[in-house]
């Protein structure tokens, strides 16, 4: 597994210097945590990332000098103390002139830190491992699926005891006992249980509102396994479900497998959205979809691809991403579905399996 992990990192850092070559920088600085992980493999909290066309450094304090030797063995480590500070410690040596860095990372008051220290020109290059990382290789489409196989699992085990009385905290904690009880380190995000009205509000936060029969019951849920996410929606139904139940589902629902079974590799976030939204537009509930269709999924439960109204983004080979339509009514409830979907050998493939549960 080890020697896996580093050749996926060899591979990656060679995609980045390629890109520094292609882009004529003269270095790039990784500063956010998740796509350091991404190209050193690198766990610690705190450390940056100095990457020239032939050299690559991983700079830390004296907390995480040995982690980082032992994961980030294609990283020159630099100790960072009072002795050998940061910025200076991490370029000493270098021949660079440039730094790019990720303005999406990297505050007003950081940058100007930078800039004080140093004499190099500070250069703003936004997404650029982002892109790397909306592309999954083999590895972390296993890793993926361990995520969605454990969420799944766990919903189909837990909403099988889902009864009137018990309440949104209840059934939050019987998932997340659950989620790591089958191996997950931690959850992706807050899993949102929201009955009745409070279904209506996408990201409700459970609460101590008991669950009745006759309203719906959204669950959204994620585990996370060996830093890779996964994300699921469900929404149940206790009791026979009435008329304006079944139009509003099978209306989600219809949406989101023409959606799921219509959109193409070379298609945009944009139009993908549009495939659902359409539906959900003509049975009259258009108003009552204020999200987007979807997300990439990966080290980060919410990363590109984006596929919404708005989203330029181009679905490619080997990414991964959710399909999530919802309707939602103030002061009745709201219905969502979500599954993740893996593009591969351009095609589209529904990687969640928990069961749909109309009631």
């Amino acid at each position: 597994m080890k020697s896996l992990v580093n050749k996926l990192i060899k591979k990656r850092l060679e995609k980045i210097q390629n890109l520094i070559k292609k882009n004529k920088f003269d270095s790039v600085l990784i500063s956010n945590p998740i796509n350091r992980r991404y190209l050193s493999g690198f766990t610690g909290s705190w450390g940056y990332l100095l990457i020239t066309e032939n050299q690559s450094r991983l700079a830390t304090d004296s907390r995480y000098i040995i982690q980082a030797e032992k994961e980030s063995p294609e990283y020159e480590i630099i100790s960072i103390s009072s002795q050998n500070p940061w910025p200076i410690s991490i370029s000493d040596g270098l021949r660079i002139n440039e730094i790019a860095f990720e303005p999406e990372d990297i505050t007003v008051e950081n940058l100007k830190f930078l800039q004080e220290k140093t004499s190099f020109e500070w250069i703003p290059n936004p997404k650029m491992v982002s892109t790397l990382r909306s592309i999954k290789d083999e590895e972390e489409i296993k890793l993926i699926q361990k995520a969605i196989d454990i969420a799944d699992s766990s919903f189909n085990t837990i909403s099988e005891n889902i009864k009137p009385g018990i309440t949104e905290k209840e059934i939050a904690w019987k998932l997340e006992k659950h989620i790591r009880e089958l191996g997950a380190e931690s959850l992706s995000f807050e899993t949102i249980v929201a009955s009745g009205p409070n279904s209506a509000k996408p990201h409700h936060s459970p609460s101590n509102r008991k669950i009745q029969e006759k309203e719906p019951i959204v669950i959204d849920m994620g585990a996370k396994y060996l830093g890779y996410c996964s994300d699921l929606t469900r929404t149940l139904f206790l009791g026979k479900p009435d008329e304006q139940y079944n139009k509003i589902y099978d209306t989600v629902l219809i949406a989101q497998l023409t959606a799921i079974e219509t959109l193409q590799m070379g298609m945009t976030g944009e139009k993908i959205d549009e495939l659902a939204r359409s539906i959900i537009t003509n049975s009259g509930f258009g108003n009552n979809f204020g999200h987007s269709l979807g997300h990439g999924v990966g080290l980060e439960v919410h990363e590109n691809p984006g596929v919404g109204p708005t989203s330029k983004n181009i679905i490619e080979e080997n990414m991964v991403f959710t399909v999530e339509p919802g309707i939602y009514i103030e002061n009745w409830g709201g219905v969502r579905i979500e599954d993740i979907v893996l593009i591969k050998n351009g095609k589209t493939k529904i990687l969640s399996n928990a069961k749909k549960i109309k009631s």
